[in-house]
Order: structure tokens, then C-alpha cells, then sequence
């Protein structure tokens, strides 16, 4: 068994290693051609002057955008370094890590180029316009690690005004694969999603998508108690009522939740609660709270690098499953698990927008991944390498839009899969030949 110190040890190894090899390898993306190049002749037909033709084309019908240039395999990450992981706001240069890394998984992982555009501006009326005028290059935007309030006012503008999807996945993303987990993790401890009481530790971009995808699920929201900084939300915050206009979400879910009117902090919230569902700080979350919880307790520590509460720590106290938001502890619910998928299957039909019943059709198909391989208290999600989850989720999101009207494509589950099972296939062969090849450098041994 391991000591503290060597669970700790190992914790925080990810991070030393990242600050020997991102200067290694300055960076993590690259451009690199799909297209053959046989000799230098073949620039007349990619460059000037064949490539006027196509352009004409286009000007005459500009839907055979998506036929004739990447724009359908290709997406903005979006960021004004705000609200950066659980570093907040570090601004939008220190953020480009966040976003490279962000773009090798949605290549790697799902087959999408993506472009990390950090700007510079904390102006949301800013934002939203430089966006509005991106559209034309690329088949969908991905918001990224920007402040709430204005990460809901920025969502909900460009989803209004724009004609390609628009996710914020530090909501939607977040909730996606939360639910996929929460399912998987009530599956273990056999508890019904319909009679358990939640309580979300910490109200941000990441909670308020949970709270509304908890509900759309099923979840009756008097059995949710969601805590901010400076407690439980209930109809009596008058802090949140004077300033409902500028806290519109906050409160609505002070008026629809928490039907016991439970007042206090996160200790009173957690005491008796069967899922604790935490996006907030390191350390937020007291073991000593977790042993007040209901027996077969579900916690989900998913702030990074640090999470609330460590899972041993948690596990101790009596907690049944434990997630968090790490790659090196089991059960790591992560993004990644979901908007590579999500958005292989949203460029798959040329989608319009990322609904709602699209992310729960996503989250209900990586809960199934899940459970046909055999659940687990140590595995309610499956491997971030499993190449068949993106596939899925792919094909379940690809229907789903078409179910709903969004989608420009009609397209069978088997041309989706066969689609979005060579696009990842390709981007991964792609990344292995070139270290084969030598051409991405081997890393330092030690």
C-alpha cells in the first residue's frame, strides 16, 4: 500500500515533468499538409493559379465551403485566459498551454483540427464580435476557460447569432461526461438518479451546466443543494436577490433547488447527502464532512491540479466511489471523455448548434461504454484511450442532431461510424509515424 507521501509524490510529478517538456518541445501543434505535394508543380494546383477555380465556386454557392477547404474538420478554441483550470484568471498567454493541449486532444482523440485562439480582451461585447467575425473559417467554435457571469452571456449571444455550434465545454462539456459518471457511479452503489439527494460544491461554469443537465436527466431539483462561496443558495440569499438581474442563473437555481431550505455551508449541505459533485478549489471539501454523508457515498473532487478533497482522503471517510478530475487516480472525469466525440459527430452532419438532448445523448452512450466492459467502484468511466468511446459518442451525437433539426447531413449510424472511425484512426497513425520517423522528437529518458 501506498504512503501519503508517495501518493502525493506521484500527484504532483505531471507537473514537473510539463515544465522540462513543453520547452522541449515548444509546444504541442503543429500545421502539417493533407494534401500530396509530388513536386513544386503541384503548387498551381493548390496555390495559384488552380486554386481560383474553387474559389469561384464557392462565391457562387458558398455551401461547398465544407467540400472544398477544411472549414468542416475545423474549430476555434476560444479563451480570454479568464477562469484558466483552477487557476482563474492567469490571462490569455498563460493560457496557451491550456488551449495547445486542448488541440492535440481534439486531434488525437477525435480527429478535429482545432486552431487555439487566445485574445486579448476581457470586453465580452469584444469577444462575441471577434468570434462572430471567425465564422467563416471554421465549422464550429469551443469556448474555453473564460469567467462566469459573462461566460453564460457569451454562450448564449453567439449560439443566438451565429450559423455553426457554439460550446462552452467547461459547461457543456463538463456536464456531459459529469452525468455519464454520476449514472455509471449510482449503477455501483444501486441507487436510483430519481431518489438521491446531490449536493454541487461550488457554482461556476462548470456546476450551473451540472445543475441543468442533472434536471434535464431527471433529477427533481428540490433534491439538489448547491453551495457557493458563501453558502447553501436558497429562496432566503438576499445577497443573490438584490442582484438577481446581474446573477440571473444563480438565482433561478436559489428559487428552484434545495427544497429543505438547508442553510449553512458545504458541512451542512454534505450531512446526510448521497452524491457530493464538486468544481470548486483545492481542499474545499473536509473529509471530516464526508463521513456525515450517506452510506454508499458518491464524491466527485474535479478541481485542478488540486482536487477538494484527495481520494484517499475521501475514501477514508467512508466515500463508496471517488472521482476527480486527474488522469493519474482512477474514475478521472475529464472533458476529454466527451467533446471529442461530441464534436466528430457535430462536423459529421454539419451540425447548427450543440442542443442539450445532444450532450445527454453523448453522456448516455459513454455511460454504456462503460458499462459493457463491467462497472467498477475504481471504473465508471472508460480510458481516455479507448478509441471506440469517441466513435459512439460520434455517431450518438450525429443522431441526435438530426432527431432534433440541426443537422445539415442525413447520415445512417453506419456512415457515422465509418466517418468518425477514420478520422480518428488517420490522426492517430498520422501522430505515430512521425515519431517513428523520428520527425517528433523522442523525450529525455529521465
Amino acid at each position: 500500500m501506498s504512503t501519503r507521501d508517495e501518493l502525493l509524490a506521484k500527484a504532483q510529478l505531471p507537473s514537473a515533468q510539463a515544465l522540462e517538456l513543453h520547452p522541449y518541445y515548444r509546444g504541442k501543434i503543429q500545421t502539417i499538409a493533407k494534401c500530396p505535394v509530388r513536386g513544386m508543380d503541384d503548387f498551381a494546383i493548390w496555390y495559384s493559379p488552380g486554386v481560383a477555380a474553387p474559389c469561384k465556386a464557392i462565391a457562387a454557392r458558398p455551401e461547398l465551403v465544407y467540400e472544398y477547404t477544411n472549414k468542416g474538420n475545423s474549430i476555434a478554441i476560444v479563451t480570454d485566459g479568464t477562469r484558466v483550470l483552477g487557476l482563474g484568471d492567469i490571462g490569455p498567454e498563460a493560457g496557451l498551454p491550456v488551449m495547445e493541449g486542448k488541440a492535440l486532444l481534439f486531434k488525437y482523440l477525435g480527429g478535429v483540427d482545432a486552431v487555439p485562439i487566445c485574445l486579448g480582451t476581457r470586453d465580452e461585447r469584444e469577444l462575441v464580435r471577434t468570434v462572430k467575425l471567425l465564422e467563416p473559417s471554421f465549422g464550429a467554435i469551443n469556448l474555453e476557460d473564460i469567467a462566469q457571469p459573462k461566460c453564460f452571456r457569451i454562450l448564449a449571444a453567439l449560439r443566438a447569432e451565429l450559423g455553426i455550434p457554439v460550446w462552452h465545454d467547461d459547461q457543456q462539456g463538463t456536464a456531459t461526461v459529469t452525468l455519464a459518471a454520476l449514472l455509471n457511479a449510482l449503477e455501483v452503489v444501486d441507487k436510483p438518479l430519481s431518489r438521491v439527494r446531490i449536493v454541487l460544491v461550488g457554482l461556476g461554469a462548470a456546476n450551473f451546466a451540472v445543475y441543468r443537465v442533472l434536471v434535464a436527466a431527471g433529477v427533481d431539483p428540490h433534491a439538489i443543494v448547491a453551495c457557493d462561496s458563501h453558502g447553501t443558495l436558497h429562496r432566503g440569499r438576499a445577497d443573490v436577490d438584490a442582484a438577481r438581474e446581474a446573477l440571473a442563473e444563480k438565482w433561478r437555481v436559489c428559487c428552484e433547488s434545495n427544497g429543505d431550505s438547508i442553510a449553512g455551508g458545504i458541512g451542512e449541505a454534505l450531512r446526510g447527502a448521497d452524491v457530493c459533485i464538486a468544481f470548486s478549489s483545492a481542499g474545499a471539501v473536509r473529509p471530516e464532512w464526508v463521513k456525515t454523508m450517506a452510506r454508499d457515498a458518491i464524491v466527485f473532487a474535479c478541481a485542478n491540479p488540486v482536487p477538494e478533497v484527495w481520494p484517499w482522503e475521501a475514501k477514508e471517510a467512508g466515500a463508496r466511489v471517488v472521482a476527480t478530475g486527474r488522469s493519474d487516480f482512477p474514475n478521472q472525469v475529464n472533458n476529454s471523455l466527451g467533446f471529442p466525440g461530441i464534436f466528430r459527430g457535430v462536423l459529421d452532419v454539419r451540425a447548427r448548434s450543440i442542443t442539450d438532448g445532444m450532450a445527454l445523448a453523448a453522456a448516455r452512450e459513454l455511460a454504456r461504454c462503460t458499462k459493457e466492459q463491467g462497472l467498477q467502484a475504481e471504473r465508471i468511466l472508460p480510458p481516455m484511450d479507448d478509441e471506440q468511446v469517441a466513435v459512439r459518442e460520434a455517431v450518438a451525437t450525429g443522431l441526435a442532431a438530426q432527431e432534433e433539426g440541426v443537422a445539415r447531413l442525413a447520415l445512417t449510424a453506419d456512415e457515422l461510424r465509418t466517418m468518425a472511425s477514420t478520422a480518428i484512426r488517420t490522426a492517430r497513425e498520422a501522430t505515430h509515424a512521425l515519431m517513428r520517423e523520428g520527425l517528433i522528437r523522442r523525450a529525455p529518458e529521465h
